[in-house]
């Protein structure tokens, strides 16, 4: 391994504390009026978000201290373990459920979600794995197999709660890191064609996937149901206008628009902050993406380098699903917006994950 440089990157710093910043005040504004109304306290949910930010950035130091090739040791015995969660967390009495997934273990507001730290758990299990047998992965059966067969297992698991989004996700960051770490283009023909008939069957399987399908296509066939939500987050979008409503001036958080504080927070940024302060958001998330590319490529071994381009590959798909579904490009999943929503897994993981980034960085040659 290379020598450290004296600091992290800084700019990968700046710009996830300014996301960070960004969520804060989004989540209070969006959230105040439901939380008021629910819970007699505005402040319900960004106290929250703030306690969840704190953990988090403490989590994100201190993992950017830790050197990165500790999770090589201990990639094999985190991964078992969340697998262990994930079978824990469909158990009755035990798994806690939300909005008809079961994904939850925990006591109200201070539960975790174990599908949201599998998918660090893979990044870093997958970056050691193909590290150490790169020569095999254009073969099917020694390489791409058994990386496949791993990921598919946590992804049935996932299934089980069931979670398409977060699974999409995991399964789509694994993809990256297998295609970058050399997999033959013909497999992945084969296995995009199996995947997209498996979607097929995930959505055929479930009604209510049908219903996101159909209100995709035409969210007016029904629009006070399976519509209403997208319908709902174009109306926030629509009007924002170039310059927005204003800060905490949005309409659409009156109870139109269900609990915009999560899922659906870029629907209220654009209302208030209109297309420059969307823009503001997709160009600090940009600036993500291009340190997080840099560090990929500078880092001094494959380990490092798969485990970079995991963890920015895993946010970068997160941020294009969440805004695909706001904007009405893609159809509902129920997939959190990195820094912003509201959500204590979802903000604690995105950040523990910057941190073992940032220590990336630190040996980073570029």
């Amino acid at each position: 391994m290379s020598p450290k440089k004296a600091t992290p990157d800084f700019i990968l710093i700046l710009v996830t504390l300014s996301l960070l910043a960004v969520g804060l005040i989004m989540v209070y504004s969006a959230s105040a009026i439901w939380a008021e109304y629910k819970f007699n306290d505005s402040f319900f949910f960004a106290k929250r978000q703030l306690l969840f930010a704190g953990i988090g950035v403490i989590a994100m130091f201190f993992l950017m201290s830790i050197d990165y090739w500790t999770w090589r040791s201990w990639a094999k015995v985190i991964l078992i373990f969340c697998f262990l969660l994930l079978i824990v967390v469909l158990i009755p009495g035990i798994g806690v459920e939300r909005n008809g997934s079961q994904s939850w273990i925990g006591v109200g507001a201070f539960s975790i979600q174990p599908s949201e730290f599998t998918k660090l758990a893979m990044i870093a299990f997958l970056a050691k794995f193909l590290s150490e047998n790169q020569k095999d992965i254009t073969s099917f059966k020694r390489g791409l197999l058994p990386s496949l067969t791993l990921v598919f297992s946590a992804f049935a698991l996932i299934m089980l709660q069931p979670d398409l989004g977060t699974g999409t996700v995991m399964l789509g960051t694994c993809i990256v890191i297998i295609y970058v770490a050399g997999a033959r283009i013909s497999h992945f023909v084969w296995l995009g064609m199996l995947g997209i008939a498996g979607f097929a069957g995930l959505i055929i399987s479930a009604p209510y996937r049908m219903n996101r399908i159909t209100s995709f296509i035409d969210p007016w066939q029904d629009p006070q149901g399976t519509g209403f939500q997208i319908i709902q987050s174009l109306y926030a979008i629509g009007p924002g206008g170039l310059f927005g409503l204003g800060l905490g001036q949005s309409r659409q958080k009156f109870f139109y628009l269900p609990e915009p504080q999560t899922d659906f927070i870029f629907a209220i940024i654009s209302e208030e902050l209109g297309f420059i302060g969307a823009s503001f958001v997709i160009l600090l998330f940009s600036l993500l993406l291009w340190r997080g590319i840099r560090i990929a490529l500078g880092a001094p071994d494959l380990f490092g380098s798969f485990l970079a381009i995991g963890i920015i590959s895993m946010i970068a798909i997160q941020v294009i699903i969440n805004i695909g579904v706001v904007t009405g490009l893609m159809p509902v999943t129920g997939i959190t917006l990195p820094f912003l929503s509201y959500g204590g897994s979802s903000l604690t993981l995105m950040l523990m994950a910057i941190g073992v980034l940032l220590n990336v960085s630190k040996h980073s040659r570029y």
